[in-house]
């Protein structure tokens, strides 16, 4: 029996380590994720999704700040993985971390590598208004999601979807994925293929100031920006100097000046360097997120606002 340790934090890693755990051939003897953080309002610290499967499996957990550290690096060695499984983890694996296990390191990717090799390959895809993106197994090695590839599986970007619905579909194409691609590659019938030169893209971690809207943009640039920043960090603008968050908008033919709040079908939609941006919902500060129509209700200086204007 192969002896596995699986490296994951986010929601989206949680369908590979069930299928992994679900596997006959492999003994999962260690799960290592992001120590807990504080999150939300309440700034409540919160046990990572992975780390939630883990308990509920039995499964031995470490939480290393730095998987660098010497110390850390003793904990995963003591768990002598022949191989290691990771899906969005979160830390860089140095040369010791890929050289532990004798069946090395394989990784599930949210892209058709080489497109959006990085952090954040499901935004980057939605924001760059790619019809198609998919989920790709590959041999880590010491370079930025640059090793060779085992397999691939492509799927359709949807006119509505966000980086949430996107990621939860991409998360249980990965794990079948992965399902399918571990006895073959294990075995030896799977022949690793190095990435194509051609078609390189990279995506960084996103920064919350990223979702802030530019309304001098196309307004179907900006609609695939909310949704890209759907659920996190949340395309935002400024009314009366405080933040308005957009939650679901739509481009539209018309014009106004950029930033300019006119009437439209009943609700509201915002000028921008082309087309309108026709709100669809909105969360106002302090406030939860609502259908602008109830939004607009006791709120009659909102046509004719220029928002964006701190």
């Amino acid at each position: 029996m192969t002896r596995a340790v699986f490296m994951g934090t986010p929601e989206f890693a949680v369908p590979s380590l069930q299928a992994l755990l679900a596997a006959a051939a492999f003994e999962v003897v260690g799960v290592i994720t992001q120590p807990d953080r504080e999150a939300g309002r309440g700034r409540k610290v919160q046990m990572s999704p992975v780390k939630q499967a883990a308990l509920a499996a039995g499964v031995p957990i470490l939480q290393p700040d730095r998987l660098r550290d010497p110390a850390a690096f003793g904990e995963l060695a003591a768990l002598a993985p022949d191989l290691i499984v990771v899906a969005a983890y979160g830390q860089i694996l140095r040369p010791n971390v890929l050289a532990l296990p004798r069946r090395g390191c394989i990784n599930v990717h949210a892209s058709l590598l080489p497109r959006w090799r990085g952090a954040s390959p499901i935004a980057a895809a939605i924001l760059a208004g790619d019809e198609a993106t998919g989920c790709t197994i590959m041999q880590m090695d010491t370079g930025m999601d640059t090793g060779p590839i085992l397999a691939q599986a492509s799927t359709a970007i949807l006119s509505n979807d966000t980086t949430g619905s996107l990621g939860e579909r991409l998360a249980r194409q990965g794990a079948d994925l992965l399902a399918a691609t571990l006895p073959e590659y294990l075995s030896g019938r799977l022949t690793p293929h190095p990435q194509p030169d051609e078609g390189v893209t990279v995506c960084r971690p996103i920064q919350k100031e990223q979702a802030r809207i530019d309304w001098t943009q196309p307004a179907a640039a900006i609609a695939r920006l909310v949704r890209a920043y759907d659920p996190w960090p949340g395309a935002f603008t400024s009314w009366r100097g405080e933040p308005l968050k957009i939650g679901r908008a739509a481009a539209a033919a018309g014009q106004a000046e950029p930033g300019l709040v006119v009437r439209h079908a009943g609700g509201a939609a915002v000028g921008t360097g082309e087309g309108l941006l026709v709100l669809l919902e909105v969360q106002p500060a302090g406030k939860r997120m609502m259908a602008v129509r109830e939004f607009l209700a006791g709120r009659a200086d909102f046509a004719g606002a220029v928002l964006g204007q701190d």
